[in-house]
């Protein structure tokens, strides 16, 4: 699924917009609404947004000034725009054309010009995160989430994010994204933390070496893999395994 954010400063058609229209089956999830374009920003900073769906003329920050700051974003996390609007300007367009906006749809807007536009936009979407055809609707976010959860505990030597998205045939911006959306850590949070409990596990045996331990869970250096141990549990190895005797 794809993550939709709808900016609208009328609530009423924010709702309608939101619960009438089955965004599910075209592929998108509404992670959001907001009443003006600073709203929408600050939903951005902290939010996976794959689209945003404003309308154009709005209190404060009007959807022109929304999709010029949008337009300033990294090319990896810069949301596609469409924007929504009951004015048919052509000043508008230029507008829109100018900050990268190709598609446009007026109110009141109908079901199958929706799902067109919107049909459009998944494609296009589909193309930039390298999706399979239907990847995103036979698998959940949430299992994607437990497939990178089960990767990262079997392969705590060598894990990596670019080996982990070509498996799952995800781009691996989309997946670090999402990986950082519903987890709040990053891949390489999620993969120390898979070391750091086989780690754990492997000094519970007092035959096994401290410093064969680290080389066991991927590292080269045993110096780097006692401070790692320590950042995460506390302790040093070597106080672990006293403390679990």
């Amino acid at each position: 699924m794809y993550e939709l954010l709808i900016v609208d400063d009328e609530a009423n058609s924010r709702n309608i917009l939101a619960s009438c229209f089955p965004w599910n089956e075209q592929g998108f999830h509404i992670c959001g609404q907001a009443d003006s374009g600073r709203e929408a920003l600050e939903h951005l900073k902290s939010n996976t947004v794959h689209v945003v769906l404003t309308d154009i003329t709005m209190p404060g920050m009007n959807g022109i000034e929304l999709a010029k700051t949008i337009s300033e974003f990294p090319s990896s996390t810069r949301p596609m725009v469409v924007f929504l609007s009951a004015y048919d300007d052509f000043k508008f367009a230029q507008d829109a054309i100018r900050y990268g906006v190709r598609y446009y749809v007026l109110k009141p807007t109908n079901f199958s010009e929706l799902k067109e536009i919107f049909g459009a936009v998944k494609k296009e979407l589909d193309v930039k995160y390298q999706l399979q055809p239907d990847f995103s609707d036979r698998h959940s976010s949430d299992e994607i989430i437990q497939k990178v959860l089960t990767y990262c505990s079997e392969n705590y030597q060598e894990g990596s994010l670019s080996a982990l998205a070509e498996s799952l045939y995800i781009n691996p911006s989309y997946l670090s994204q999402l990986i950082k959306q519903k987890t709040s850590k990053t891949f390489s949070d999620l993969l120390n933390e898979a070391r750091m409990k086989q780690a754990a596990l492997f000094l519970k045996n007092p035959s096994t070496k401290i410093y064969n331990v680290s080389t066991m869970i991927g590292y080269v250096n045993p110096n780097n893999f006692a401070r790692a141990f320590k950042a995460y549990w506390g302790v040093t190895p070597t106080e672990y395994r006293n403390h679990e005797k």
